[in-house]
């Protein structure tokens, strides 16, 4: 039936790419209602890949409808803070936004496993998992009450761990450690007995320099390196543990997203998913080439964590993500839903993906 949908939204977009035409013969009435909404954004403007990704969006929406829908993008910031995208458009200020759902913590908790769980699904699991598995269903019903209609759009691919001004050699190197990471992942750091802190993008550079913090991830070495984080750190440590594929979202306000004809809905949701693979192909051109000028730059040293780090991370984050669901009815509904396919999912990834790639690295 997906699939069936699918096909008939591209069938949809032909006919509103059609109508853009003046010579087209279209109906009147609600076919040519035309709508000017705003986005905001957690990101710098025009960020490479993050930023970049809702203004591809709002740019692709107002070419495929000719002109019918169109979208003012505002950075982070610009219009409200970088973290009251959720609540700016819930209460209908504007129409969109653009943001990761595990930065919700505190106020939806179980919309973290949208975005990221550590040691969770990767990029095309947690597509697989949100389209093919049941996961859309219940991003949408945990929004519902707060009168939003969110959409995948855009992921990064796996990260980093971070960047470190000193060498993590032993679970003890993270006792009070001062780090950006939000999420689930911030919380794992906290047991572990660091200090996590969540800041916006924009502020990275400065705190990590100033020595406000001692650490911080980010995203991967193409975004790392348009904010110069090489510069204020020298240990650059992977894997990303806590955001092995993050998604992003679009939310839309239930009110204008019901005022769209059907047309206009089907091409939004098209144009999302098309943001999202195009988001992590330009991710893992970006990275590949960041990670070459990283390579060669003798003042950064590039690190693997060390496993007895890692199991211990991984230890606590079923520890955190248990506790979680038990105080927390969607959450549990949602991690429940999200675990079983990621054992299932993980039977197929390690003979396809990691066995492939084990194969063609030894």
């Amino acid at each position: 039936m997906k699939r069936r949908e699918f096909v008939g939204g591209l069938a949809v977009a032909a006919g509103l790419a059609g109508c853009a035409k003046p010579e087209s013969d279209c109906s009147a009435g609600t076919a040519a209602e035309s709508f000017e909404w705003s986005c905001v954004t957690s990101w710098p403007p025009r960020f490479p890949g993050l930023g970049m990704a809702v203004e591809n969006l709002a740019e692709r929406l107002n070419r495929a409808s000719g002109g019918r829908l169109k979208i003012k993008v505002y950075g982070g910031g610009e219009l409200v803070p970088a973290f009251e995208v959720f609540d700016a458009v819930s209460r209908g200020t504007v129409e969109m936004g653009h943001d990761a759902s595990y930065y919700h913590k505190g106020k939806v908790d179980a919309a973290q496993f949208f975005t990221a769980i550590p040691f969770g699904l990767n990029y095309m699991e947690l597509s697989a998992w949100i389209h093919y598995g049941g996961g859309i269903e219940l991003w949408r019903e945990l929004y519902e009450p707060f009168n939003l209609v969110p959409f995948l759009c855009g992921n990064t691919g796996v990260q980093m761990g971070g960047w470190f001004n000193k060498e993590i050699n032993s679970i003890n190197d993270l006792k009070g450690l001062k780090m950006r990471i939000p999420g689930l992942g911030g919380e794992v750091l906290r047991r572990a007995g660091g200090t996590p802190i969540t800041l916006p993008g924009a502020e990275i550079f400065t705190s990590l320099q100033t020595g406000a913090i001692d650490a911080t991830e980010w995203v991967g070495p193409y975004n790392d390196v348009s904010f110069g984080l090489h510069k204020a750190a020298r240990y650059y440590y992977y894997p990303g543990w806590q955001e092995p594929g993050p998604g992003l979202e679009c939310i839309i306000n239930r009110d204008a997203w019901d005022s769209l004809p059907a047309g206009l809905q089907a091409l939004v949701e098209i144009t999302c998913q098309s943001i999202t693979g195009d988001m992590a192909a330009e991710y893992t051109n970006g990275n590949a080439n960041s990670l070459q000028q990283l390579i060669a730059d003798p003042n950064v040293e590039l690190r693997a964590f060390p496993d007895e780090v890692l199991q211990h991370l991984k230890w606590i984050t079923a520890e955190v993500v248990a506790e979680m669901m038990a105080t927390d009815p969607a959450a549990d509904k949602i991690g429940k839903a999200f675990y079983e396919y990621l054992e299932k999912v993980e039977s197929n990834s390690r003979i396809s993906e990691k066995a492939y790639l084990d194969t063609r690295s030894g």
